[in-house]
C-alpha cells in the first residue's frame, strides 16, 4: 500500500475516533482500517493507538505521529493542488439542451477558456437526456426534476413553461381566456409530449397540433410567422419576449418553474479542470428570466 495512503488511514482513525467511522469516511472495508494500521505499527516498531472494547485512544508515539502526519499530508494536497492551478490542461466534457447549450454555455465556456488557453473543451448539445458516466461526460446542464441519485446536482436557476404567440396571430384570431380555448387555436409542440399540456393546480388540456415539431428554432420560427400558439421554456424565447414579437398567453394558467441544475459525478476528488468549470458555472452561468434582465435565483 502506498505509505501517503497508510498515513491518511492513520489519520482519519484519530479524527474519527473508531475503526468503523474511519472505514465509512474513506469508503474501506473495516478489515482493511485493521490490516493498514497493523503494518503500519509493525513499520514504526510501535504501538500507535491503544485498542479497548470500549474506545480508541492514541499513544504518545501515536501522537506524535499523527500531527506530523497531518501537518505532511495537508502539505501534500496543497501542493499539489498548487501545480493544477498553475496549468489546467486536458478535454472538458460538457452536455446541455441545444438551445440552453447556445444561448448560455457557450458564452460561459469561452470565458472560462479565456483564463485557460491550454484546455480544450468539448459541448454535446442534446434536448434528449445524456447519461454521464456511460458517454464519459464531465458535466451537464439538466432542466426539470432529477431522477438520477448518482449525481451530485447543484441547482443555479429556474425557468418556466410559457404559452407564446404572435400579435398578429392574436388579433386575427383571437386571444383564448381558459385553457379549454385551445382547440379553437392552431397550436404548435414539441414531438416529445403526451397530447396534453398541463397548466397549474392540476389543470390539464388535451391538444391536437397543427403542428409538431422536436426543433425549438423551428417552432419558434413557425410563431414568428403568425402560424398559431405554441409552448416552450422560458429562455428560449427570451429574445422574441423582449422585442415584442411574441408574447405570453394565459400567464395566469402557467405551472411551476422548473428547475435549471449543474450535474457532475462528484464533488470530493473532482479532476482540477472540472472543479474549476464547476466552481465558474456557478458563480457565472447567466440564467435570464425571459420577462426582465434579472438571474432566476433560489
Amino acid at each position: 500500500m502506498d505509505r501517503f495512503d497508510e498515513l491518511q488511514v492513520f489519520v482519519t482513525v484519530v479524527q474519527q475516533g473508531s475503526l468503523a467511522a474511519a472505514a465509512r469516511q474513506l469508503h474501506r472495508s473495516a478489515p482493511v482500517i485493521t490490516r493498514t494500521l497493523a503494518a503500519l505499527e509493525q513499520r514504526m516498531g510501535a504501538t500507535l493507538i491503544e485498542r479497548t472494547t470500549r474506545k480508541l485512544a492514541p499513544t504518545e508515539a501515536g501522537w506524535q505521529l499523527f500531527e506530523q502526519a497531518r501537518q505532511l499530508l495537508q502539505d501534500y494536497h496543497q501542493t499539489i493542488a498548487q501545480v493544477q492551478l498553475t496549468r489546467l490542461q486536458g478535454l472538458l466534457r460538457i452536455t446541455a439542451p441545444l438551445q440552453f447549450g447556445r444561448l448560455h454555455v457557450i458564452p460561459l465556456v469561452e470565458r472560462f477558456l479565456q483564463q485557460w488557453p491550454e484546455l480544450q473543451v468539448e459541448l454535446l448539445f442534446h434536448d434528449s437526456y445524456q447519461d454521464l458516466i456511460e458517454n464519459q461526460l464531465d458535466i451537464a446542464v439538466r432542466i426539470g426534476h432529477l431522477q438520477d441519485s448518482r449525481m451530485v446536482a447543484r441547482q443555479v436557476g429556474m425557468v418556466q413553461r410559457v404559452l407564446l404567440a404572435s400579435p398578429q396571430y392574436l388579433a386575427d384570431a383571437g386571444t383564448p381566456h381558459h385553457p379549454s380555448d385551445l382547440g379553437q387555436h392552431s397550436l404548435i409542440s414539441g414531438t416529445d409530449n403526451s397530447g396534453e399540456w398541463r397548466f397549474a393546480d392540476g389543470l390539464r388540456q388535451r391538444i391536437q397540433p397543427r403542428f409538431r415539431i422536436n426543433d425549438v428554432e423551428s417552432r419558434l420560427q413557425l410563431l414568428r410567422h403568425h402560424q398559431g400558439i405554441g409552448r416552450l421554456l422560458s429562455y428560449q424565447a427570451h429574445d422574441d419576449l423582449q422585442h415584442g414579437t411574441l408574447v405570453q398567453v394565459l400567464p395566469q394558467f402557467e405551472s411551476d418553474r422548473l428547475p435549471v441544475q449543474l450535474l457532475t459525478h462528484r464533488v470530493a476528488f473532482m479532476p482540477a479542470k472540472v472543479r474549476h468549470f464547476w466552481d465558474f458555472a456557478l458563480e457565472n452561468l447567466p440564467l435570464v428570466d425571459c420577462f426582465n434582465s434579472n438571474l432566476i435565483r433560489d
